[in-house]
């Protein structure tokens, strides 16, 4: 991307574009929370290249007015899928608010947004459907 208004046109499905486009960063949001089952293959030529065995996690009600649910993640590793799609090439990376929750996941150079490794400390994290998680920056 080459400049902000070139990244927030790259992005489709926004849940709220007022929320989540500022300072010329676009913040993503989670759609779903996946749980590794059955391990995936990596090989050295790609002919054995398997994905990973994956399973939604549930979500609950943490309130009964609540519009969204809330995934309760023990502490480990999930792969998050986001709401929204990009066109392009961009700087993926975890939001403040995630990390200072003591959870992360990678800073990337993406094409697209492909589901996300999230690392969740031991004292786990609850995570709200839709909450921003990440935040794209230009390249």
């Amino acid at each position: 991307m080459t400049s902000d208004s070139d990244l927030a046109a790259a992005v489709d499905g926004l849940v709220h574009e007022g929320t989540q486009v500022h300072d010329g960063r676009v913040d993503l949001t989670v759609a779903e929370v996946y749980v590794v089952e059955l391990p995936g293959r990596v090989d050295f030529g790609g002919d054995e290249l398997e994905p990973a065995a994956t399973t939604a996690h549930e979500t609950s009600e943490r309130n009964p007015d609540d519009d969204y649910e809330w995934w309760s993640l023990d502490g480990g590793r999930y792969l998050v899928e986001y709401n929204e799609t990009l066109t392009g090439t961009a700087v993926l990376q975890a939001r403040a608010e995630l990390l200072e929750r003591g959870a992360s996941h990678p800073t990337r150079v993406v094409d697209g947004l492909p589901r996300m490794p999230l690392a969740v400390s031991d004292g786990g994290l609850r995570l709200k459907e839709n909450a921003r998680v990440s935040t794209l920056v230009p390249r």
